[in-house]
């Protein structure tokens, strides 16, 4: 959230700093934050007391009831809401279902982490354990990351997973064909790369998620059939 005032430690104009960050929380605390859809909602959450909104794209029961998962909300949707009220509103950055690739992501970066304080032995040893050359492990533990180009993917949908997985340090991102389902494949696409180019400048991601249409319909994990997934597949 952009700081609407000046701070007074001479970091005017800075979005995100720790001082708004602290200060917002302990502004809104013991209050209640309303999530609205529409900037009518938001009004209405303000005249009813709410301290803060948030934005979402949909009501989560529409979401459970017409299946798929929640994604972020259109920032002009969010431009929208901000107008029409006057305290805090907040939205979630929310992607498509791409949970499985953050976990791929987490996973490795938790195993090199635990080599940073290995010794030879323990790194031959945990080699043997893992199945894996004790030289490749070494490389490892002195690059700080995988020794090879990583890409992520699976469920990458919007531009918000391109950005989140190049924050967790993957080198690139694939995106399914299941984009060419989306309602402007081409608009999506384009934002998808600049979001990968520019995952570390948030007006940039804010806007080309602008106005992309209805990305293709997605499925909660738990609603697959545990023989269909294809995460468990393999060795």
């Amino acid at each position: 959230m952009a700081e609407r005032n000046g701070s007074s430690n001479g970091n005017e104009g800075v979005k995100g700093s720790f001082k708004v960050k602290a200060g917002l929380a302990q502004m809104l605390k013991g209050g209640v934050i309303m999530d609205v859809v529409t900037p009518e909602h938001a009004r209405i959450a303000q005249e009813a007391g709410a301290c803060a909104v948030m934005a979402l794209e949909r009501v989560p029961a529409d979401i459970r009831k017409e299946g798929g998962v929640a994604r972020m909300s259109d920032p002009e949707l969010i431009k929208s809401i901000m107008a029409a009220v006057t305290i805090p509103v907040m939205a979630k950055c929310r992607t498509g279902n791409v949970v499985e690739a953050v976990r791929h992501a987490r996973a490795v970066n938790a195993g090199i982490r635990k080599l940073k304080g290995m010794n030879h032995a323990e790194l031959v040893h945990e080699a043997k354990l893992i199945g894996a050359p004790v030289e490749v492990l070494v490389e490892c533990q002195k690059l700080g990351r995988l020794p090879v180009v990583n890409f992520a993917a699976g469920g990458i949908a919007t531009p918000a997973d391109a950005a989140l997985m190049m924050q967790l340090g993957v080198d690139g991102v694939f995106v399914g064909s299941g984009i060419f389902k989306a309602e402007d494949p081409l608009k999506r696409a384009k934002a998808i790369v600049a979001a990968t180019t520019y995952f570390d400048k948030p007006e940039v991601l804010a806007e080309v998620s602008a106005n992309l249409g209805k990305a293709m319909h997605g499925l909660e994990i738990p609603a697959i059939p545990k023989d269909e997934l294809l995460a468990a597949r393999g060795w």
